[in-house]
C-alpha cells in the first residue's frame, strides 16, 4: 500500500539577526557645571532676600542705631517699640480692616466679572468680539496715573468720596484679569460646552457648572495679583481716603513714619513688615497654582 507523503517544506533562509542600535543615555551635565548653576541661584537668592532681612531687622532697632555709622545688621539692642507704637499709639487695627476688606472685595469682584467676559470673549461668538478684545488689550497699554483724575471727578460727583465703595468700585474689573482668564478659558474643550448644551444647560449654568470648576489656577493667579495690586494700591487710596478711618496700610505707612524732623526708619520698618506679612502668606498657600496659573496661559 503506497502512502502519500507531502514534498518537503524548503526551509527559510537564516537571516542574520540584525544589529541593535545601541540607546543613547542621557549625557549628564558636569558636576562643575552644576554646582556652578547652584552657586549662581545660591548668590542671586541672597541679593534678593537681603532687603527683606535688612528690614526685618532694621524694625528692631532705635532710631540712634539706624543713623549710626558704620551701619549694623544685627540690633544691638533688640526693641519692640516699633511694633508697639503701630499697634497700640497708631490705629493699626481699623487700617489693617480697611486694607482687608477693600482687597478682598476687590479680588472677588475680578474672579466673578473678569470671568464672565472672558467667557464671552472666549466661546461666545457675537459681533463686534474682535473689536472688542482688542480694546482690553489697549486698556492695557493705558498708565493707570493718566484716568486718576477722571476716576476721581467721576467719584466725586457720584458723591462717593472717603467711602468704601470709592476705594472698590474703580478695580472691580481690570483689563490683565480678562486677558489671563481669557486665555486659559480658551483651552476648555468645546466638546464639553455642546455637550452641556445638548443637555439643555443654558450659558450661565455652563459657565458656573462646566468652566470654572476648570480655571482653579487661573483663579488662584488672578487672585493673588488682584491682592497684591489692591493691597499696595497706595495713590488712589490717598486722594479718595481723607480721613484718618478710611486709611488702608499703605497710606498710613506713609503719612504716619514721615515727621516734620524726619523719616522714622524704625517705625517704617515695622510698618513694612506688617504689610509684607499677609502677601508671602497668601503666596506661600497658592504658589503651587500660581505657578501652574502662569505656565498654562502663557502670561510673561
Amino acid at each position: 500500500m503506497t502512502t502519500l507523503t507531502s514534498p518537503p517544506v524548503p526551509a527559510e533562509p537564516v537571516r542574520p539577526a540584525e544589529a541593535e542600535t545601541p540607546r543613547r543615555r542621557p549625557q549628564r551635565r558636569p558636576q562643575w557645571s552644576r554646582s556652578l548653576t547652584y552657586l549662581a541661584l545660591t548668590v542671586g537668592l541672597i541679593i534678593t532676600l537681603m532687603p527683606f532681612l535688612w528690614m526685618l531687622l532694621g524694625s528692631f532697632k532705635t532710631q540712634g542705631e539706624l543713623l549710626q555709622r558704620p551701619i549694623t545688621w544685627w540690633p544691638e539692642q533688640a526693641t519692640l517699640d516699633n511694633y508697639s507704637r503701630w499697634l497700640t499709639q497708631l490705629d493699626y487695627g481699623q487700617f489693617f480692616f480697611n486694607s482687608v476688606v477693600v482687597a478682598l472685595v476687590v479680588v472677588l469682584g475680578n474672579i466673578v466679572f473678569c470671568s464672565m467676559v472672558a467667557y464671552a470673549l472666549a466661546k461666545l461668538e457675537f459681533p463686534g468680539k474682535k473689536v472688542l478684545f482688542a480694546l482690553v488689550l489697549l486698556t492695557l497699554m493705558v498708565p493707570g496715573v493718566v484716568t486718576l483724575v477722571p476716576m476721581f471727578v467721576l467719584v466725586a460727583n457720584m458723591g462717593l468720596v472717603n467711602t468704601y465703595p470709592a476705594l472698590i468700585l474703580p478695580f472691580l474689573a481690570g483689563p490683565l484679569g480678562v486677558f489671563l482668564m481669557r486665555q486659559f478659558i480658551m483651552g476648555v474643550p468645546d466638546a464639553l460646552l455642546e455637550a452641556a448644551r445638548i443637555d439643555g444647560a443654558g450659558e450661565f449654568r455652563i459657565f458656573l457648572r462646566v468652566v470654572m470648576p476648570q480655571c482653579g489656577p487661573a483663579v488662584a493667579t488672578l487672585a493673588i495679583l488682584t491682592f497684591l495690586a489692591s493691597w499696595n494700591n497706595f495713590l488712589w487710596p490717598l486722594v479718595v481716603a481723607q480721613t484718618e478711618s478710611m486709611y488702608t496700610l499703605p497710606v498710613a505707612l506713609s503719612l504716619y513714619s514721615v515727621g516734620s524732623n524726619g523719616t522714622y526708619y524704625g517705625l517704617l520698618m515695622a510698618g513694612s513688615v506688617l504689610v509684607v506679612t499677609p502677601i508671602l502668606i497668601l503666596f506661600l498657600f497658592l504658589q503651587r497654582y500660581f505657578v501652574q496659573g502662569i505656565t498654562m496661559t502663557g502670561l510673561k
